[in-house]
Protein backbone atom coordinates (compact mmCIF):
# COMPACT_ATOMS: atom_id res chain seq x y z
CA UNK A 1 0.00 0.00 0.00
CA UNK A 2 1.50 3.47 -0.73
CA UNK A 3 1.72 5.82 1.92
CA UNK A 4 1.37 9.69 1.09
CA UNK A 5 3.14 12.27 2.25
CA UNK A 6 3.45 15.86 1.47
CA UNK A 7 4.12 15.28 -2.46
CA UNK A 8 1.08 15.83 -4.33
CA UNK A 9 1.22 12.05 -6.02
CA UNK A 10 -1.11 9.09 -6.17
CA UNK A 11 -0.41 5.59 -7.34
CA UNK A 12 -2.10 4.30 -10.52
CA UNK A 13 -5.64 2.50 -9.68
CA UNK A 14 -4.91 -0.57 -10.71
CA UNK A 15 -2.52 -0.59 -7.23
CA UNK A 16 -5.47 -0.80 -5.29
CA UNK A 17 -6.32 -3.73 -2.94
CA UNK A 18 -8.92 -5.90 -3.59
CA UNK A 19 -10.83 -3.87 -0.93
CA UNK A 20 -10.06 -0.37 -3.03
CA UNK A 21 -7.65 0.78 -0.44
CA UNK A 22 -5.20 2.66 -2.62
CA UNK A 23 -3.10 4.85 -0.36
CA UNK A 24 -3.08 5.97 3.74
CA UNK A 25 -2.28 9.15 5.23
CA UNK A 26 -1.69 12.88 3.78
CA UNK A 27 -4.05 15.59 4.33
CA UNK A 28 -7.42 16.87 2.72
CA UNK A 29 -5.75 20.02 1.18
CA UNK A 30 -8.07 20.83 -1.26
CA UNK A 31 -5.27 20.62 -4.53
CA UNK A 32 -4.63 16.87 -3.25
CA UNK A 33 -8.72 16.86 -3.58
CA UNK A 34 -9.04 17.50 -6.48
CA UNK A 35 -6.15 15.36 -7.79
CA UNK A 36 -7.63 12.39 -6.45
CA UNK A 37 -10.83 13.23 -7.76
CA UNK A 38 -9.50 14.06 -11.13
CA UNK A 39 -7.47 10.34 -11.04
CA UNK A 40 -10.60 8.54 -9.74
CA UNK A 41 -9.82 8.45 -6.04
CA UNK A 42 -11.89 9.58 -3.22
CA UNK A 43 -11.61 9.49 0.87
CA UNK A 44 -13.14 7.55 3.01
CA UNK A 45 -12.04 7.35 6.62
CA UNK A 46 -13.33 7.27 10.31
CA UNK A 47 -12.94 10.27 12.32
CA UNK A 48 -9.38 9.81 14.17
CA UNK A 49 -7.73 7.22 11.83
CA UNK A 50 -5.39 7.72 9.11
CA UNK A 51 -7.50 8.95 5.98
CA UNK A 52 -7.86 6.72 3.37
CA UNK A 53 -7.68 6.92 -0.14
CA UNK A 54 -10.27 4.51 -2.37
CA UNK A 55 -10.49 3.38 -5.58
CA UNK A 56 -12.73 0.70 -5.80
CA UNK A 57 -13.70 -2.08 -8.69
CA UNK A 58 -16.21 -2.52 -9.14
CA UNK A 59 -17.52 1.18 -9.21
CA UNK A 60 -21.22 2.29 -8.45
CA UNK A 61 -22.14 4.79 -11.08
CA UNK A 62 -25.21 5.92 -12.99
CA UNK A 63 -25.99 7.05 -16.57
CA UNK A 64 -27.67 9.31 -16.58
CA UNK A 65 -30.40 7.85 -19.15
CA UNK A 66 -30.84 4.90 -16.70
CA UNK A 67 -32.24 6.79 -14.02
CA UNK A 68 -35.36 5.03 -12.82
CA UNK A 69 -38.12 7.12 -11.15
CA UNK A 70 -41.08 4.76 -9.85
CA UNK A 71 -44.64 6.10 -10.41
CA UNK A 72 -45.26 6.84 -7.18
CA UNK A 73 -42.37 9.38 -7.14
CA UNK A 74 -43.60 10.66 -10.40
CA UNK A 75 -46.85 11.77 -8.03
CA UNK A 76 -44.82 13.13 -5.33
CA UNK A 77 -42.92 15.56 -7.51
CA UNK A 78 -45.94 16.34 -9.58
CA UNK A 79 -47.13 17.88 -6.76
CA UNK A 80 -44.65 20.71 -5.95
CA UNK A 81 -44.37 20.14 -2.51
CA UNK A 82 -40.90 20.07 -2.48
CA UNK A 83 -38.63 23.44 -3.37
CA UNK A 84 -34.90 22.75 -5.20
CA UNK A 85 -32.50 25.20 -5.31
CA UNK A 86 -28.64 24.27 -6.55
CA UNK A 87 -25.53 25.47 -4.47
CA UNK A 88 -27.38 27.67 -2.36
CA UNK A 89 -26.57 26.31 0.90
CA UNK A 90 -23.96 23.90 0.74
CA UNK A 91 -22.65 24.44 4.12
CA UNK A 92 -25.64 23.45 5.97
CA UNK A 93 -25.94 20.53 3.61
CA UNK A 94 -23.19 18.85 4.82
CA UNK A 95 -23.43 19.68 8.10
CA UNK A 96 -26.91 17.61 7.88
CA UNK A 97 -25.34 15.01 6.01
CA UNK A 98 -22.73 14.42 9.00
CA UNK A 99 -25.32 14.59 11.55
CA UNK A 100 -28.19 12.45 10.34
CA UNK A 101 -28.57 9.20 11.70
CA UNK A 102 -28.29 6.24 9.40
CA UNK A 103 -29.44 2.72 10.19
CA UNK A 104 -26.50 0.35 11.08
CA UNK A 105 -24.46 2.93 11.24
CA UNK A 106 -22.90 4.59 14.63
CA UNK A 107 -21.30 7.84 14.16
CA UNK A 108 -20.34 9.44 10.89
CA UNK A 109 -17.20 9.30 8.50
CA UNK A 110 -18.34 12.99 8.01
CA UNK A 111 -15.66 14.56 10.04
CA UNK A 112 -15.38 18.79 10.77
CA UNK A 113 -12.03 18.59 8.99
CA UNK A 114 -13.49 17.22 5.71
CA UNK A 115 -16.60 19.73 5.99
CA UNK A 116 -13.57 22.09 5.96
CA UNK A 117 -12.14 20.82 3.30
CA UNK A 118 -14.97 20.33 0.93
CA UNK A 119 -16.25 24.01 2.17
CA UNK A 120 -12.98 25.69 0.76
CA UNK A 121 -13.87 23.19 -2.82
CA UNK A 122 -17.16 24.53 -2.89
CA UNK A 123 -15.76 28.46 -2.73
CA UNK A 124 -13.20 27.20 -5.55
CA UNK A 125 -16.71 25.65 -7.20
CA UNK A 126 -15.81 22.68 -7.14
CA UNK A 127 -17.99 20.89 -4.59
CA UNK A 128 -21.31 21.41 -5.01
CA UNK A 129 -24.75 21.35 -3.48
CA UNK A 130 -28.51 19.99 -4.07
CA UNK A 131 -30.83 21.76 -1.74
CA UNK A 132 -34.79 20.74 -1.11
CA UNK A 133 -36.73 22.49 0.96
CA UNK A 134 -40.77 22.12 2.42
CA UNK A 135 -42.27 25.17 3.42
CA UNK A 136 -38.92 27.18 3.42
CA UNK A 137 -37.15 24.33 5.92
CA UNK A 138 -34.14 22.29 4.55
CA UNK A 139 -35.43 18.81 4.58
CA UNK A 140 -32.94 16.76 2.50
CA UNK A 141 -30.47 17.06 0.20
CA UNK A 142 -27.24 16.32 -1.41
CA UNK A 143 -23.00 17.10 -2.55
CA UNK A 144 -20.10 15.84 -4.23
CA UNK A 145 -17.52 17.17 -6.49
CA UNK A 146 -18.13 18.20 -10.02
CA UNK A 147 -15.42 17.34 -12.94
CA UNK A 148 -17.42 19.38 -15.53
CA UNK A 149 -18.39 15.99 -17.41
CA UNK A 150 -18.80 13.70 -13.95
CA UNK A 151 -20.19 14.48 -11.00
CA UNK A 152 -18.77 12.37 -8.11
CA UNK A 153 -21.28 12.04 -5.59
CA UNK A 154 -20.68 11.77 -1.88
CA UNK A 155 -23.14 11.94 0.63
CA UNK A 156 -27.37 13.24 0.89
CA UNK A 157 -29.74 13.11 3.61
CA UNK A 158 -33.70 13.05 4.05
CA UNK A 159 -35.22 14.71 6.85
CA UNK A 160 -38.58 13.35 5.66
CA UNK A 161 -39.78 10.91 3.42
CA UNK A 162 -38.27 10.98 -0.38
CA UNK A 163 -36.40 14.36 0.06
CA UNK A 164 -33.07 12.90 -0.48
CA UNK A 165 -34.65 11.22 -4.15
CA UNK A 166 -36.06 14.88 -5.14
CA UNK A 167 -32.02 15.57 -4.84
CA UNK A 168 -31.04 12.53 -6.60
CA UNK A 169 -33.38 13.41 -9.41
CA UNK A 170 -33.24 16.46 -9.61
CA UNK A 171 -29.47 16.15 -9.83
CA UNK A 172 -29.28 13.96 -12.31
CA UNK A 173 -32.01 16.21 -14.38
CA UNK A 174 -29.21 18.88 -14.26
CA UNK A 175 -26.61 17.13 -15.57
CA UNK A 176 -28.43 15.68 -18.22
CA UNK A 177 -29.35 19.11 -19.27
CA UNK A 178 -25.87 20.06 -19.27
CA UNK A 179 -24.42 17.05 -21.14
CA UNK A 180 -22.55 15.77 -18.01
CA UNK A 181 -21.60 11.67 -19.04
CA UNK A 182 -21.89 10.10 -15.82
CA UNK A 183 -22.93 10.35 -11.74
CA UNK A 184 -20.48 8.60 -9.72
CA UNK A 185 -21.90 6.61 -6.64
CA UNK A 186 -19.04 5.03 -5.48
CA UNK A 187 -19.64 1.75 -3.97
CA UNK A 188 -22.83 -0.68 -4.38
CA UNK A 189 -25.65 -0.09 -2.06
CA UNK A 190 -29.31 -1.34 -2.91
CA UNK A 191 -31.01 2.19 -2.51
CA UNK A 192 -29.00 3.18 -5.04
CA UNK A 193 -30.02 0.59 -7.45
CA UNK A 194 -33.59 0.97 -7.12
CA UNK A 195 -32.56 4.29 -8.37
CA UNK A 196 -30.86 3.05 -11.56
CA UNK A 197 -27.39 2.87 -10.62
CA UNK A 198 -24.81 -0.28 -11.62
CA UNK A 199 -21.46 -1.48 -10.71
CA UNK A 200 -18.92 -1.14 -13.83
CA UNK A 201 -15.30 -2.04 -14.20
CA UNK A 202 -13.24 0.43 -12.53
CA UNK A 203 -11.48 0.17 -15.88
CA UNK A 204 -14.68 1.35 -17.99
CA UNK A 205 -15.38 4.52 -15.17
CA UNK A 206 -11.35 5.42 -15.22
CA UNK A 207 -12.07 6.10 -19.49
CA UNK A 208 -14.44 7.82 -18.68
CA UNK A 209 -13.08 9.86 -16.01
CA UNK A 210 -10.08 10.10 -17.75
CA UNK A 211 -12.25 11.27 -20.73
CA UNK A 212 -11.47 8.62 -23.48
CA UNK A 213 -15.22 8.00 -24.67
Amino acid sequence: MYYVFNDLFFPPVSEADEEGILAIGGDLDPERLKLAYKSGIFPWFNEGDPILWWSPDPRMVLFLDELIVSKSMRNILNRNQFKVTLNQNFKEVISNCQNIKRDGQNGTWISNEMIDAYCKLNEQGIAKSVEVWQNEVLVGGLYGIDLGHVFCGESMFSKVSNASKVAFIALVNYLKKENYKLLDCQVYNPHLESLGCREIDREEFMSIIENKE
